[in-house]
């Protein structure tokens, strides 16, 4: 069978109810991951399945009671979404090894040789994370593992992280959304919460991850927050 007509079923469960379809593999994943925006090249069929094998379709009225709609394509793009969607062997070997790339890039670009303080070449890297055996999640943010790889290498390669200090700025109305995932980049050294509910903070960071963060705060805030570099080391 070609790999075009190979498929998958891709699942969601909630409250004993399971829904399911079947779908093309590529296409699944480069739709959840926003590559491929036409969602009927993903559906091998566009129906909803209670038992995908055993052909049995998913009531009506069971998807309008947890969907809020009949609609296949619909209910599909959550599916794809928030459900779960099976790797093939060659897909999950792909998603690895970019994110190796990009966590190697990562420790690159932000660490240096401290007995030199020359950046690391990215292939001794590569070689160091190949002998300490580091496991590579295909779907965590390349940063995160990038800190814990790290502590990893130290115990056989010199490695000192290029820091910098930022101060930052967050109105009221979008802390909810953004202190989790701007705590998440770094160490907060100091933090404070004016009366209007403005959250302000000094929060160390990997240098090269400046830029990152100007952009995040920006998208969190659709602009209102405000980030300012204070030292880098």
């Amino acid at each position: 069978m070609s790999e075009k007509h190979k498929f998958i079923i891709a699942r969601y469960s909630i409250k004993g109810k399971k829904f399911e379809i079947l779908v093309y593999p590529e296409e699944a994943w480069n739709y959840r991951l926003g590559k491929l925006k036409d969602i009927s090249k993903v559906l091998v069929y566009a129906e909803i399945y209670k038992d995908a094998k055993k052909g049995l379709r998913a009531s009506e009225e069971d998807l309008l009671m947890v969907f809020g709609t009949k609609d296949v394509y619909e209910i599909a793009d959550y599916i794809i979404r928030k459900g779960e969607l099976p790797l093939t062997a060659e897909q999950r070997r792909r998603l690895i090894e970019e994110k190796k790339r990009q966590i190697i890039t990562f420790i690159s670009r932000n660490c240096i040789d401290p007995r030199t303080g020359r950046p690391i070449p990215p292939t001794r890297i590569e070689s160091a994370m190949k002998e300490v055996r580091v496991a590579i999640d295909p779907f965590k943010p390349a940063d995160e593992q990038a800190l814990q790889i790290i502590k990893a290498l130290r115990k056989i390669l010199p490695l000192k992280i290029a820091k910098a200090l930022v101060a930052v700025k967050i109105p009221a109305k979008y802390v909810g959304k953004a202190y989790g995932a701007i705590i998440r980049m770094g160490e907060v050294k100091r933090e404070a919460w004016l009366p209007d509910g403005t959250w302000i903070a000094e929060i160390e960071i990997p240098a090269g991850l400046q830029l990152d963060l100007t952009e995040k705060v920006a998208r969190l805030t659709k602009g209102e927050g405000q980030v300012r570099i204070l030292s880098s080391r």
